[in-house]
This record gives structure tokens, C-alpha cells and sequence, in this order.
């Protein structure tokens, strides 16, 4: 293991919540129907290229033209977003803040769309403590392309082999090390304690 010198955080599931359910439980009661509407119209791929830097206004016109009789619930992913992103997870963020404040440089690197990303930051005010973020939304590529991990080391300055990324999707972890970086599988806080005791990282 080589020394570490960066710490780069992911967001979504590691440091805030997020579950499109939360408002859609409501909107749509039943479960068959929303599972029908998760698979069928506003679905992960979908919302994914938001996370790649597609407009909302054009992602909402793409379902529109085949679900025209969905629109109310088609515009709700947007208009409630806000509400799938519940709550912060403090144990993972107790961590971050303990890093940064004993001195390790820390870094993020989230799928994230621009304009949600800024409203997540208002919510949650410790999402602008780290020395910055690559938004995939603001650089048009998603994890776990290999390009955006290059491109997060070339904006911060990082050496890949003295860098430790932490990711709750396998996938993103993998693309890292593909990249060059050591990486974590995140699944919870205690777990992430001793993952980076591993690497020497004390929190």
C-alpha cells in the first residue's frame, strides 16, 4: 500500500441520503405502479444523464413525447427532488469533518447534476468544507468512466497512487482503480474507519 496523501469522498449514499421514493410513495401509492413507473419511464439511465450534464427541460420533454399522460409525475422527479435527499448520514460526515480538520487534504467526486448539487450544498453546508468537488454534471463525464477520475486528479493536483477514493457503488470503486487510485468499498461508517486505519489514515 502506498502512503496516502488524498482522501476523495463520493456523496450520494456516503455522506447525504437519496431515495426517489421518498416523494413518490406519496405521488404514487401503489407499489406495482411505482415500480412500473421507476422501470419504465423516469428511470436510473434516465436520471443519469442529468448526472451527465442533460437539462432537466430536455430530459422532461424526452419521457413527455412517449408518456404524455404522465406529465404531473414526469415533472414531480424535479420539482421534489429536494425531498430524496432526506437526510445526512453524520457518522460519515463526523469522519470527514475530522479529517479535514487533523490536516488531510480531502477532495469529492459525486454523479451529480449542476443545479441539484448547488441546492444539496444549501441543504447541507459541509458538502463546500472539502478543497473541492467534480461535479459530473458540470464536466459531462460519470463514474466509473476512467476519464473523470483523470480529470479529478489533474483539477486537484493528485498523485493517483497516493490518492484513496470512497465509493458506496462497486462499480465506481473499480473504475478507480482502474484509474490508478486506491479505492474503498463504502458501507457504512465503522467499516470506513477501518478500511483507512488500514491505509494509516487515524480518524
Amino acid at each position: 500500500m502506498s502512503k496516502i496523501n488524498h482522501i476523495v469522498f463520493d456523496i450520494g449514499k456516503v455522506l447525504i441520503h437519496y431515495d426517489p421514493h421518498i416523494p413518490y410513495s406519496r405521488l404514487i401509492p401503489d407499489d406495482a405502479e411505482r415500480a412500473w413507473f421507476f422501470e419504465n419511464v423516469c428511470t436510473h439511465d434516465w436520471n443519469l444523464e442529468q448526472d451527465r450534464g442533460r437539462t432537466w427541460a430536455d430530459a422532461e420533454a424526452l419521457l413527455l413525447e412517449n408518456h404524455p399522460d404522465r406529465e404531473e409525475h414526469i415533472r414531480a422527479f424535479r420539482k421534489h427532488w429536494h425531498e430524496m435527499v432526506s437526510h445526512s448520514y453524520d457518522d460519515s460526515v463526523a469522519i470527514l469533518k475530522g479529517l479535514i480538520d487533523s490536516g488531510h487534504d480531502v477532495t469529492m467526486l459525486t454523479n451529480f447534476a449542476s443545479d441539484t448539487f448547488l441546492e444539496a450544498q444549501k441543504m447541507y453546508p459541509f458538502l463546500t468544507l472539502s478543497r473541492g468537488v467534480t461535479v459530473s454534471g458540470d464536466v459531462g463525464l460519470i463514474k466509473p468512466d476512467v476519464a473523470i477520475y483523470k480529470l479529478h486528479a489533474e483539477t486537484f493536483g493528485l498523485d493517483p497512487k497516493t490518492s484513496i477514493f470512497i465509493d458506496d457503488s462497486i462499480a465506481n470503486v473499480e473504475g478507480a482503480k482502474e484509474a490508478g487510485w486506491q479505492a474503498v468499498h463504502f458501507t457504512g461508517a465503522e467499516k470506513l474507519k477501518a478500511d483507512l486505519a488500514e491505509y494509516g489514515i487515524k480518524v
